[in-house]
């Protein structure tokens, strides 16, 4: 029987023999490694497609589809050619009998044999299917979507974020398989740069961290040995952020010396690697481009930020948190808004948080840190008129709404949108006993804040019309448990052309921890 990884992990912490059971311990050889991950739930695809398949950014005509070739998933280079042609098929079925696509990508050991092969010539706004073929072997068959054009009656769509895979299984993704969503978007920390240091919480702490391109590789193969995360990927087209986990905790993208500089350079290959990514730039590396903005129809705009590439440090006068180049696209995409709703994947919170009432406590690694340029960008989304903005978040491990206002020191400020930020899919959130705490003095000292709830583990889903938008909480019962059950904790709805949102009567008695009443 597979015991569950956070009890494993913490058991073997506590006796000091954590290097038996956690699979990216130095000295480890791959299969000695892929024993140790399967001893943790881990469980791969067949060889050479070991990590599973993928697709990203659908557009009208078409999608990017992923692959990468790994027959030793936890081996930092791969024993294969120094190019493996891979040919790729897209059909109208799943059976792949209706082909509508057909081609050959190289796999070269450059970019760890990964591929990302842009499909053109698509039908907008319909399902299609695809596969991958090397070494005389089939991948698995994924599905995906391409986005719609014109008239748009409805979109669904589910968030993720915070996947630490020494704190729980994930469950969660299993859930977003099963989703009827059209796409989905992972809002950051989907690795963990440290590993666990044997107690209940880890978030505090830097455990084994790495620092190589073999070492950050080595740590997506990990995470992708949980089958639910793969299936995931294969059953929906995703777009895609990134945090600080992705390379180190709390790091700004533009500071540091040499040493640092390579490491990231590593991290973003990895990454780069190992996503359906669509590189917005002529190559990927060293800097894959993540900020874009894309149309589902007429009825949403979806603008994808990058908070981590561009950023200065914390707290300065002129700090920025954007960038000179994305503030300007961004404020340009605000300018030429369509009438649409319009929702910003935001891997940090935007809205203000104070720790307790009359203190100045903030936690300034995310907008918190960059005050003048939130107020400027805030303030241009009121003097443009844009309407209908919700933002939506991850990086806290619990979920919180706010209402965003232009100034969240004045009550009187202008209102301008709406922030959902999300449940982590398995990363450990504060204490029961600190939630109970500390959710009713963040109401009082954040007038902004209209619910706190950080006891649960899941996702969201979106559910949008053109007269509502709608967010689903989905929380899963346990996170040690791969097939935990899902269930619906809460919904809060914003109506278009009114801006705050509201919780769902039906589900107002749900547990949480602070609420606007």
């Amino acid at each position: 029987m597979t015991l569950d990884r956070r009890t494993l992990l913490k058991a073997a912490g506590a006796a000091g023999a954590l290097n038996v059971v956690w699979p990216l311990s130095a000295g480890l050889s791959p299969a000695q490694a892929r024993e140790a991950a399967e001893a943790l739930g881990a469980a791969y695809d067949p060889a050479p497609f070991t990590l599973g398949v993928g697709s990203g950014d659908p557009q009208p005509t078409g999608v990017v589809l992923w692959t990468r070739l790994a027959p030793e998933p936890l081996a930092a280079e791969q024993n294969l050619p120094e190019v493996v042609e891979v040919t790729w098929v897209v059909a109208e079925d799943q059976a792949l009998s209706r082909v509508v696509a057909r081609g050959t990508a190289p796999a070269s050991a450059t970019l760890g044999h990964s591929v990302h092969v842009p499909v053109g010539g698509l039908s907008a706004g319909r399902h299609y299917w695809y596969a991958f073929t090397a070494l005389g072997v089939t991948s698995r068959v994924g599905r995906t979507k391409t986005a719609p054009v014109g008239s748009v009656p409805r979109v669904r769509f589910a968030a993720a974020n915070c996947q630490a895979f020494h704190d729980g299984y994930y469950a969660a993704h299993r859930g977003i398989a099963r989703e009827n969503v059209d796409f989905v978007v992972h809002l950051g920390d989907y690795i963990y740069e440290h590993g666990p240091v044997g107690g209940d919480h880890v978030r505090d702490h830097e455990g084994p961290a790495v620092f190589t391109l073999g070492d950050y590789r080595r740590r997506h193969a990990l995470y992708k040995g949980d089958a639910s995360l793969r299936e995931a990927h294969a059953a929906h087209p995703w777009f895609l952020t990134w945090d600080d986990h992705e390379v180190a905790n709390d790091y700004s993208g533009t500071g540091g010396g040499a040493p640092f500089m390579q490491r990231r350079a590593a991290a973003y290959q990895a990454w780069y690697e190992n996503m359906p990514h669509r590189d917005g730039g002529e190559s990927a590396l060293p800097d894959p481009v993540i900020h874009r903005s894309r149309r589902w129809g007429d009825l949403l705009e979806l603008t994808v930020l990058d908070l981590r590439s561009y950023r200065s440090a914390q707290n300065l006068a002129n700090g920025t948190i954007l960038g000179a180049g994305q503030k300007s696209w961004l404020k340009g995409n605000i300018d030429r808004a369509p009438d649409s709703w319009h929702v910003w994947a935001n891997s940090i919170m935007l809205s203000q948080l104070r720790g307790r009432p009359g203190g100045s406590y903030m936690f300034t690694d995310q907008w918190d840190g960059f005050l003048a340029e939130r107020k400027e960008v805030l303030n241009h989304v009121h003097t443009s008129g844009l309407e209908d903005l919700v933002v939506i978040t991850g990086d806290w491990h619990s979920a919180f709404v706010d209402d965003i206002r232009v100034d969240f020191d004045d009550t009187s400020s202008p209102l301008v949108g709406t922030e959902f930020t999300a449940h982590s899919v398995t990363s450990g959130a504060y204490s029961a006993d600190w939630n109970a705490t500390n959710g009713p003095l963040m109401g009082r000292a954040n007038p902004h804040l209209k619910y706190f709830e950080g006891n649960r583990y899941g996702y969201d889903v979106f559910e949008v019309t053109p007269e509502r938008f709608s967010t689903h909480m989905r929380v899963i019962a346990d996170r040690r448990d791969p097939l935990s059950p899902v269930t619906t904790l809460t919904t809060f709805h914003v109506d278009r052309g009114r801006t705050g949102s509201y919780e769902d009567p039906a589900t107002k008695n749900s547990p949480a921890q602070w609420r606007r009443d």
